[in-house]
């Protein structure tokens, strides 16, 4: 089946998963990703704890899909084949720190020399420019310093990070977003760039729309929500009979209707009840309205009253019931790998779903240099010979 970037070759230098979690979506959409490896040890990732077999699950999930050769870029001949490398590639990613890849002598401004049409992306903690530039980063650092950690939690619990690291995988998303753009522009004007992706720049763009304008437009902290959202309710996490479930009450007929559903016509045409904007005021006792309901059913039976009065709620599954959701397996979310070392295991499947080209989740992760002779030989041009010697002088 045709994919969508069918041709285009990325040359990976990323490692841990904010750079891997990009080119991962690359792979997917059909890149050839060579990823690029130091020989001893490979990427980080690889020797985390989060193993199965031999194998680290979580290097696994980030780099499926992708070539693997190792190549000693602190050599002379290790650059020289880098370079060489370059001249035969669409993309280049990296996230090394700032100044790392120039010393090397393989910055973008280097680089574009040998190859004018090089689309040359960055990531890092806090960009290429700024005071922050210098400082490494990682997840749970730019969720702090983006400020989405001061908004996320109860009002009187300590500012909470977010699961699912998505102080990395949300700015590789922005990454991926902007080489693609890139490569648009270039099939146009024959131009490369340089990407410079700032995670801190990303995760304080996602909060534009309601922390970011909450504060601008009042002057004050924007406070931790819990699960109410700002101005709308009930919006929110209730307990039920066996365990919990999201209701989301936004327009006024929705809040009428609800009204109704639990009993509670009286209340219909009290003023402080009337809007959002008024509700939002006395959301304690809306709060406290809608647990005095939900606290005497179990999930089943409030779901299956709220949809059928087409109210949007759902229940609050465990980890394990979402993996096993019908609707998450029906759209192939879940997927298996066939792994050379660690033989068959679950990933998750590609969100990518285009009727022509869709995502391609299904290629394994390599194991270190698997790639080594099929890369260094068909990109390359390298014999048999002056690979194995190569290899015996630790350049790969």
């Amino acid at each position: 089946m045709a994919k969508a970037l069918d041709g285009i070759k990325v040359l990976d230098f990323t490692r841990a998963l904010a750079g891997p979690f990009c080119t991962l979506q690359l792979a997917e959409l059909g890149a050839e990703v060579i990823k690029i490896e130091i020989p001893e040890g490979g990427d980080l990732m690889r020797g985390s704890p989060q193993t199965v077999g031999d194998e680290n699950y979580m290097f696994i999930v980030a780099n499926r899909g992708k070539k693997s050769i190792t190549l000693n870029l602190s050599s002379e001949r290790g650059r020289e084949i880098c370079k060489e490398l370059v001249k035969k590639v669409d993309v280049l990613v990296e996230n090394f720190s700032p100044g790392v890849m120039d010393r090397l002598g393989l910055g973008y401004e280097e680089l574009k020399k040998v190859n004018p049409g090089l689309i040359y992306a960055s990531s890092s903690g806090f960009g290429h420019t700024g005071p922050r530039s210098s400082q490494t980063a990682y997840d749970m650092i730019i969720q702090a310093m983006s400020g989405y950690m001061s908004v996320n939690g109860y009002p009187d619990s300590p500012p909470t990070k977010g699961g699912g690291a998505i102080g990395d995988t949300i700015p590789a998303l922005y990454n991926t977003i902007s080489i693609l753009a890139a490569l648009h522009y270039r099939a146009r004007t024959g131009e490369g760039q340089h990407i410079d992706i700032s995670m801190q720049d990303c995760m304080w763009a996602i909060l534009g729309p309601t922390e970011v304008s909450c504060y601008f437009r009042t002057g004050e902290d924007p406070p931790r929500m819990g699960n109410r959202e700002r101005d709308v309710g009930p919006y929110g996490a209730y307990t039920a009979k066996d365990g919990y479930v999201v209701i989301a009450v936004v327009t006024v007929g929705q809040w009428q209707n609800f009204l109704r559903i639990i009993g509670r016509e009286d209340l219909i045409g009290v003023e402080k009840y009337a809007t959002q904007a008024e509700r939002s005021k006395h959301m304690d006792e809306v709060d406290a309205l809608v647990e005095e309901w939900t606290r005497e059913r179990t999930m089943k039976e409030i779901v299956n009253t709220l949809n059928d009065a087409h109210l949007p709620c759902s229940p609050i599954p465990t980890f394990a019931e979402a993996a096993n959701d019908p609707q998450i397996l029906s759209r192939g979310m879940v997927t298996e790998v066939e792994q050379v070392i660690s033989g068959r295991l679950k990933v998750p499947g590609s969100p990518f779903k285009l009727s022509k080209t869709p995502g391609d989740p299904t290629a394994p992760a390599p194991f270190l240099g698997q790639h080594n002779y099929e890369v260094y030989s068909n990109v390359l041009g390298y014999s048999e010979q002056e690979i194995s010697k190569l290899a015996d002088d630790g350049i790969i």
